[in-house]
């Protein structure tokens, strides 16, 4: 990918995503060694949004697993395209009976590829995600072992595949339920928290550059005191970007009650919580951003 420490950093800030060092490193050390990185953190951080930015660093392809409870075999590696064969079969009983064998009708040609296969038999390198990897089933982190740590596919009736080209593989996890060990062992490891303050204003001026220095800085406060509540759903980086432009499409200069009232659906996403918001919390944590900000 680079060749510093250094250059990831200033790569993913280039590319649209702040980094520290902890990102940078652990971005560089999966490519320098070879393994998959398992991103874990709170819904909203940013996980799927480094294997966005590092295929647009690598100028390659993104394939992207999203997984869900009831994942299986077929939909995630690979697939036998049947019709294709029955097709395949019928042609070469007319034309040569005598010549027919089964393992004809079992070679790449016949294989409808998923996610998995289409990345390790890409011809370049690829990054592949396998994202929220914490829904699938336990059963399903077991057919992954063996492309994570060998970068290969075993399909009983053709043999064992190797990657063409080793992609640069990412697993992220919202702890839903834990991951196995071994699942663990074939990977780095990345911790995502919810940014502090600085990083979550230098998100905000990345991706809404047109907001003022003064707005941006209400709204990042905002959003950090917001999760220093007991909230059902805690705010994200998303959720920030996009309350963020609304205040800006509402023309909103400096943040006061009725901008909160009429916004706050982009940042709480729980009934709940809008309203403990608007009874409780809305005037005491105006006051607070105000005071803070001079506004």
């Amino acid at each position: 990918m680079t060749d510093t420490h250094d250059a990831v950093l200033a790569n993913l800030r280039a590319h649209g995503y702040v980094a520290d060092d902890e990102i940078a490193t652990a971005l560089y050390l999966a490519d320098e060694l070879g393994k998959p990185l398992l991103i874990e953190g709170e819904a909203g951080v940013g996980k799927t949004e480094i294997a966005r930015v590092l295929a647009r660093i690598k100028d390659t392809r993104l394939v992207r697993l999203q997984c869900y409870e009831g994942l299986d075999f077929n939909s995630a590696l690979y697939e036998w395209n049947y019709q294709k064969q029955i097709l395949s079969l019928r042609l070469h009983e007319v034309r040569d009976r005598a010549a027919l064998s089964l393992a004809d009708f079992y070679t790449e040609d016949y294989l409808s590829y998923r996610p998995l296969s289409q990345a390790l038999l890409a011809e370049q390198p690829v990054v592949l995600l396998l994202d929220e990897i914490d829904r699938a089933d336990e059963e399903f982190e077991a057919l992954l072992l063996e492309t994570l740590a060998e970068y290969q596919l075993s399909i009983p009736e053709l043999g064992t595949l190797t990657a063409r080209s080793r992609p640069t593989i990412l697993l992220t996890s919202n702890r839903t339920r834990e991951l196995s060990d071994a699942l663990r062992r074939r990977c780095l490891y990345l911790w995502l928290d919810y940014p502090g303050y600085d990083k979550e204003l230098a998100v905000i001026r990345l991706k809404v550059p047109e907001v003022s220095q003064s707005l941006a800085a209400q709204a990042a406060s905002l959003v950090q005191a917001l999760r220093g509540q007991q909230l059902n759903k805690m705010p994200g980086l998303s959720e920030a970007i996009d309350w963020t432009r609304a205040l800006l499409s509402l023309k909103v200069s400096a943040l006061d009650r009725r901008a909160l009232e009429t916004t706050i659906g982009c940042l709480l996403k729980d009934h709940q919580d809008i309203v403990r918001f608007k009874r409780d919390l809305m005037l005491p944590l105006l006051e607070k951003v105000a005071g803070e900000h001079g506004v």
